[in-house]
């Protein structure tokens, strides 16, 4: 299968040039900066009396400035132009920079070499609605987590070589520079070479009229993004996680000097292995996530963000009184291991929370819009990106140490997510899910391809237990609206979760005959707006593990609505912890925890064939003999 091993799409035409010439791109950036932050920091070279610190996050600022002011134009020349074409004129772009780069390295121009970072940010600019509009052309559905693992994974490694590269430039070559000068140079001529074998990737919308006004554009473009909420939220979700690693990443330089007093040597160990721990995170998403888009790893993304940062802080509050000039001092010294493993952690929770965004994007933004919106995407980022130099710059002229800093980011990231998983509770809900999936139970699906990726349909289930919808829900990634009896559903704090999952209180026309009615329009309205709906036609839950008769409600939901019913079969779940007694209560722990559950998931039945007792005899077949 296609989605079986993300490293095989490194073997192939349609990624393997585009993943090296992005690679090349990323390294490239990498070095030139890098390069430039370690003679501020490490090799006293001023600008206007001002101090390292602040050079290096002014110099943050001139790269992501261009992303603001030029996003717009870039996302219309994404979508309008033929991409394979518009990257090769970049990387020669990208050449040509290099060279004038080089010159001001070597007659030391610093005016120059901040004056040409603004345009590395314009080419950097460009190459980004292009990079993340290319994979879903290139990539089926379920390959884009994997695609988009390795793009953060790849990036992130040339983060790593950029600071060995640059620093070891920088320091071997500290009076000339001809060393840093020669690597831009052919690093940029390489990435063009792998650019030229890009395969042509047509134009999502040639008849676009580009508009010049960067300001009405912008508008325009974030207006794309914003008709979709989830996708917007996504950005902003993205976007902070820039602004996170912005200020977490910039501090490194000053934090070794000042606070782990070392030197170059061990500011580029520090800085690789947040690098290894992204790139490290990006790949584990696709094993995680089953090879599918799960929005359900944002929220565990987050909390090790905050928790890692925190403990950071912790591990070295205030500055170290032994001074260590190389990495094997660094590492003998207390407290170094705890240090880097906490960096690595942050890297790693990063490049879970990251990729699953990335990927939504893709998926769920229209093609025809999709480089004008991660245009968008790249704007937001920037302005947060923005902030984070300016939050930066603002606490620490005000005396607030770095580890301090690091305090204040772990708590900011926890309101932020509180915040982002309250607008759209999708997130929290796929967590929930993923939690209970991964932990509570050992789930193997089969059959996931009978669920379509788009439009509707009624799913059919049998009821074990008390958590089947989390069951449900955790192994199908597209969102499910499920039909549930209206005295669980108000069950107090509960009631919150069951209304931002948009699930749909039922009651029996004795019980309630509005709330029976209600549901039936609630239903029909789901399915008319493309969503999957999913009921469980027993109407209520097993106390033997037999499956019990199904009731008629299936047949009038689909007699207002002609869509397909996919019957969906559990087994293993009765006798585990949630299923329930004999006597109807809930059965305790241990209760089989940890237990083998499957989740079969049946072919498509029209609605002409959906009857109550076809659909529990497929869902009995399905089941098999496994309670």
């Amino acid at each position: 299968m296609a989605h079986s091993n993300q490293l095989s799409l490194l073997t192939q035409r349609r990624f393997a040039p585009f993943f090296a010439t992005q690679f090349l791109g990323a390294f490239n950036d990498n070095i030139f900066r890098n390069g430039l932050n370690f003679l501020i920091t490490f090799q006293g070279v001023q600008v206007l009396g001002l101090d390292a610190g602040l050079l290096v996050n002014i110099a943050a600022a001139l790269f992501i400035l261009p992303f603001i002011l030029f996003s717009a134009l870039a996302g219309q020349l994404a979508d309008k132009y033929e991409k394979s074409k518009l990257m090769r004129i970049i990387k020669v772009v990208e050449i040509l920079l290099m060279i004038l780069a080089a010159i001001a390295f070597i007659t030391h121009s610093v005016i120059a070499l901040f004056l040409l970072l603004i345009l590395m940010g314009c080419q950097s600019t460009l190459f980004g609605p292009v990079k993340y509009a290319y994979l879903p052309q290139q990539l089926q559905t379920s390959e884009l987590v994997g695609g988009n693992a390795l793009i953060e994974s790849g990036t992130y490694l040339a983060i790593i070589f950029g600071l060995v590269v640059g620093g070891i430039a920088v320091a071997v070559d500290a009076s000339d520079q001809f060393l840093l000068s020669a690597c831009v140079v052919t690093v940029a001529i390489f990435g063009y070479f792998a650019s030229r074998s890009i395969p042509k990737t047509r134009a999502v919308d040639p008849d676009i009229t580009l508009n010049w006004n960067a300001w009405t554009e912008t508008w325009k473009i974030i207006a794309f993004a914003r008709a979709d909420r989830s996708v917007f939220l996504s950005i902003l979700g993205i976007s902070w996680f820039w602004f996170f690693g912005s200020v977490m990443t910039l501090q490194i330089p000053a934090y070794t000097l000042d606070i782990l007093n070392g030197n170059e040597a061990i500011t580029t160990l520090v800085l690789v292995a947040f690098a290894i721990g992204v790139g490290g995170g990006s790949l584990l998403c696709e094993r995680l996530s089953g090879h599918r888009i799960e929005l359900g790893l944002v929220p565990f993304g987050s909390i090790g963000l905050s928790l890692f940062a925190f403990d950071l802080y912790l591990a070295q509050p205030t500055a170290h009184i032994l001074a260590v000039t190389t990495v094997g001092e660094f590492m003998n010294r207390p407290g170094s291991i705890r240090i880097l493993a906490d960096m690595t952690l942050l890297g790693a929770f990063g490049g879970i929370y990251s990729v699953p965004l990335y990927a939504m994007i893709q998926q769920r933004a229209k093609r025809s819009q999709l480089s004008r919106i991660i245009a968008a995407n790249n704007i937001v980022n920037a302005l947060f990106m923005f902030a984070a130099a300016g939050m930066a710059l603002a606490l620490l002229s005000f005396g607030l140490s770095i580890p301090k800093l690091f305090v204040v980011l772990a708590l900011l990231n926890i309101v932020v997510a509180i915040y982002i998983y309250t607008l759209l509770p999708e997130f929290l809900m796929r967590f929930i899910a993923w939690i209970a999936i991964n932990i509570l139970y050992r789930i193997r699906v089969t059959g996931l391809a009978n669920i379509p990726d788009r439009g509707p349909a009624v799913l059919v289930c049998n009821h074990v237990s008390f958590v089947d919808a989390l069951i449900v829900a955790g192994s199908i990634r597209r969102p499910i609206r499920f039909v549930m009896w209206y005295r669980i559903f108000d069950i107090p704090l509960l009631n919150f979760l069951f209304r931002n999952a948009k699930a749909i209180p039922i009651a029996s026309a004795k019980e309630d005959e509005a709330v029976l009615n209600s549901a039936f329009d609630t239903i029909d309205a789901e399915l008319a707006g493309g969503n999957l709906v999913c009921v469980f036609p027993e109407g209520g839950i097993t106390r033997d593990g037999e499956i019990q008769e199904f009731k008629t409600g299936i047949e009038k939901i689909i007699a207002r609505r002609d869509v397909p019913v996919i019957p969906i079969g559990l087994a293993g779940m009765w006798g585990s912890w949630f299923s329930r007694l004999h006597t109807g209560g809930l059965r305790r722990l241990p209760g089989r925890l940890f237990a083998r559950v499957d989740v079969r998931v049946g072919e498509a039945v029209a609605a002409a064939d959906a009857s109550a007792k076809n659909l529990e005899l497929l869902v009995r077949t399905l089941r098999g003999q496994n309670r």
